[in-house]
């Protein structure tokens, strides 16, 4: 491909040099740039890629994009644009001629559910025999790769190249999570989504976006369409406060879902327990049944949604209900962890308030005896949701137990002092702070007695913990079963 073709779509203030020469890939890294590679000189939250652009030359780049103007004594092509984020974007799908075009791709955005929504979408399609496609926070996988997501949405150009892959593996299907982040900072811009599905909107991210407005507008992005097009079908949430504005966008493409009467995809009756999910789901395409073992209210309008998308990609009720009949479990999502005890240990990857708050009360409707939580706040995050988590914690639990996560550079005491706030506010006297993650863990379970629930929280799937600049495994469920086999061995002593 050319210079001036790759550039197709770019809003270009000036640019230098040759424009007619073959363009071999596309970075934004100066240490991947070799000979014939054009050079995305990005403006980062910490790093300012245009102080690497002569290095990147030097390496062998054709040509750099950048926002700022060209050196003098340039040698190389340099084309100055508006936008570096789109830029970037709009290059890499050029790139790659536009794969997402070429495919059924489904985006879904909220602020909790998207994870579990995405593999629900995805055993659907399998069921149908349609192999799709998968990303997000937990992974990336498709024909020839599969690994472990770093961010719930990759930059541009690895995202492009993957999406690329998709299609030259002779796949139709693409489900993919998107974060607000990712729309932000413009790594799905030019996009293009046949399916966007909205999950619910809650406060998470404000270290980031301010405010819950800016934070709703970047979702809504998706929905007006990344790629210019709105989405042949907005699958949303009718019982969720945004309803209104997004289905406003394009009502005609609305399929929407929820617990009440007016909604497209519905449960008429449902049951919930340790088993899972029974219910009879009324929707566009008939009523049926199905049964899940994911567990709770919350997984119940994961389902719904995911139906939403089923019945927009037409695919028939059979395959619906075997799709969500063969998940299992969705990775550190109210995952059940299998042991000997009298009492049940669940991970969940609940790390803001409202998250945290709805899988307690899912756990309470299933559970006899006391409720204990483990939970944390992450350092250098959102500050606002500490003490919120904590009075979620207090309020609805019997024993909660506040630790670290990820406390990175902040000093893990001085978190737990604000959610200590939360804890005080909720006038509860029994709870515990615990910086040490594991001890925490312990305490917990070393505290649970016949019928109880020990509810972990925050990390989820995830594998580490994060302290100062250190990265440590750390695995709930692994620490989680360690610790229970300790206790099984001391108590059959």
């Amino acid at each position: 491909m050319r210079l001036r073709d790759l550039l197709a779509g770019c809003r270009v203030v000036q640019s230098f040099g040759d424009l007619e020469s073959d363009v071999a890939g596309i970075a934004y890294d100066s240490r991947q740039v070799s000979r014939g590679v054009v050079f995305a000189a990005i403006r980062g939250l910490r790093t300012d890629g245009n102080r690497f652009a002569l290095q990147a030359i030097a390496n062998g780049a054709s040509a750099v994009v950048s926002v700022s103007p060209p050196p003098d004594g340039l040698k190389v092509a340099w084309i100055q644009v508006e936008d570096d984020r789109a830029a970037l974007a709009i290059l890499s799908s050029n790139f790659f001629d536009r794969p997402t075009t070429k495919l059924h791709a489904i985006g879904i955005t909220g602020t909790n559910g998207k994870t579990t929504t995405a593999y629900l979408v995805e055993s659907i399609l399998k069921a149908a025999g349609h192999p799709a496609a998968l990303f997000g926070t937990v992974e990336y996988r498709g024909p020839g790769f599969e690994y472990k997501a770093e961010r719930t949405t990759p930059e541009a150009p690895e995202l492009e190249s993957l999406f690329r892959k998709v299609v030259d593996g002779g796949w139709k299907y693409a489900v993919m999570e998107v974060s607000s982040h990712a729309v932000d900072l413009k790594r799905v811009e030019g996009l293009h989504f046949d399916v966007a599905v909205f999950t619910n909107l809650s406060r998470d991210h404000l270290d980031y976006h301010k405010d819950m407005r800016s934070y709703f507008l970047a979702k809504k992005r998706l929905f007006a369409g990344l790629d210019g097009k709105v989405p042949r079908v907005m699958v949303l949430n009718r019982d969720d406060s945004q309803f209104a504005e997004l289905s406003a966008i394009a009502p005609s493409h609305v399929i929407s879902y929820g617990m009440e009467d007016g909604s497209d995809v519905r449960p008429s009756s449902f049951k919930l327990g340790w088993s899972g999910i029974d219910a009879t789901l009324q929707s566009p395409a008939g009523e049926f049944d199905i049964h899940s073992t994911l567990m709770g209210k919350p997984n119940l309008y994961n389902i719904s949604a995911a139906i939403g998308v089923a019945v927009g990609l037409g695919i028939s009720t059979d395959s619906i209900r075997a799709g969500i009949e063969h998940l299992p479990v969705v990775p550190g999502r109210f995952e059940n962890i299998a042991n000997t005890q009298a009492f049940r240990v669940v991970v969940d990857y609940a790390h803001t308030d409202d998250a945290l708050e709805k899988v307690l009360q899912t756990a309470r409707e299933i559970t006899p005896g006391r409720l204990i939580v483990v939970f944390g706040c992450a350092g250098e995050r959102d500050r606002t949701k500490r003490p919120l988590m904590g009075n979620a914690a207090g309020r609805l639990s019997d024993l909660a137990i506040a630790t670290s996560d990820n406390p990175r550079g902040e000093d893990p005491m001085a978190i737990l002092r604000e959610v200590e706030a939360g804890l005080k506010a909720a006038s509860v006297a029994n709870y515990r702070c615990i910086a040490d993650r594991r001890e925490a863990i312990q305490y917990a379970l070393s505290s649970a007695s016949t019928g109880d629930t020990v509810l972990v929280a925050g990390k989820g799937h995830e594998t580490y913990q994060v302290i100062g600049n250190q990265t440590f495994d750390f695995d709930d469920r692994i620490v989680v079963r360690e610790l229970l086999d300790e206790l099984a061995a001391g108590r059959n002593l």
